[in-house]
């Protein structure tokens, strides 16, 4: 749709950075207007500049066409109170994306509604057909791969990821943001969930996305990450897509601060210099990458802090380290772009 213009529905989770990332990082660097967002809990407030409003129906004098799920929940399942906010949606004509696990287009009553009103349910989760092992293309590619990764889940490797495909482009760079996960989907408006797919595929599907990332003219690829290898929960998905994405280099990320895993406590953080190692060493054969540059997620420090907090992460790791977006990512751009080949 070309004058596709974005309902983000909030409820309950517009002020959180965690589970409202999705909504956050629309509105920052989607390419789809946001007119609004919807959570009660919020009325009457702003969010990066957008309104924040009570109902789907307060919105609808905006003009919106598409009602956008902005939350990430724990289990990728909606809460009970928002059947009614999606139920509402449909009967106000707007087509529904939904980037969580549960399926609403495999909902009956949703789905009858749906058709009653004419809109479109799409699940930006559900994996699309034919995925495979991979070929090998993902090391043939003419392109150039940059891989984030983490040193724990949701600390911000697919932020990171965008802050470098917008620094690179503004440099005159044929980059080309790669979305591997339901938020980065929608700001993009292309690519697959991998944390969705049958764990066989995950690097057959990784592969698909960097063909596709040189097929719509990407020269340099930034690939969204997602989890961590160290994660007890999230491993899988990260080393699929470290072998299916075949890097040529790696931004690793952390959230300074951080001790412990998200999620499990009493798993402790690996050290930065041990998870370099432990990244470099995982690489396929084929292609061995290195990790570039350090990208700390310094929200929760003031400004000295998360000065010193950087310096910390480049003198404890030999790299280059720096805050991507309260600093800005030219340092960890130009230490990228130093290792590719």
């Amino acid at each position: 749709m070309a004058d596709k213009r974005y309902l983000v529905l909030a409820e309950d989770f517009s002020g959180d950075p965690h589970y409202g990332k999705t909504a956050r990082g629309i509105i920052r660097y989607g390419l789809t207007p946001v007119v609004a967002l919807v959570d009660s809990t919020r009325a009457g407030e702003e969010q990066d500049g957008i309104p924040i409003l009570g109902t789907v129906e307060e919105a609808l004098p905006l003009g919106p066409t598409t009602a956008v799920v902005g939350v990430a929940t724990g289990g990728g399942r909606f809460p009970p109170k928002w059947r009614g906010l999606l139920e509402r949606c449909i009967e106000n004509r707007l087509d529904v994306e939904n980037g969580l696990h549960q399926f609403i287009a495999d909902d009956p009553e949703l789905a009858a509604l749906a058709a009653q009103h004419g809109v479109e349910l799409c699940d930006l989760r559900r994996p699309p057909e034919g995925l495979n092992l991979p070929t090998g293309e993902n090391v043939r590619v003419p392109a150039r791969i940059v891989l984030t990764v983490g040193s724990d889940c949701a600390i911000g490797k697919m932020t990171v990821a965008l802050e470098l495909d917008r620094a690179a482009r503004a440099r005159g760079l044929a980059s080309a943001f790669v979305p591997t996960g339901q938020t980065g989907m929608a700001i993009a408006g292309w690519g697959l969930c991998v944390d969705a797919v049958i764990s066989d595929f995950i690097a057959g599907a990784a592969e698909r996305l960097v063909v596709e990332g040189v097929e719509r003219g990407g020269e340099l690829l930034i690939v969204e990450g997602q989890g961590s290898i160290t994660h007890p929960a999230y491993s899988g998905v990260t080393l699929g897509l470290v072998h299916g994405s075949a890097p040529h280099a790696f931004v690793l990320c952390h959230q300074a601060g951080s001790t412990e895993h998200e999620g499990f406590p009493g798993n402790p953080l690996t050290p930065l210099p041990e998870l370099v190692d432990l990244h470099e060493r995982l690489s396929l054969r084929t292609r061995p990458a290195k990790v570039a540059a350090i990208a700390l997620n310094t929200r929760e420090l003031d400004d000295a802090a998360a000065r010193s907090a950087v310096a910390q992460a480049a003198a404890e790791t030999g790299l280059p380290a720096d805050d991507p977006v309260r600093f800005g990512p030219e340092r960890l751009l130009d230490a990228v772009l130093a290792v590719l080949p």
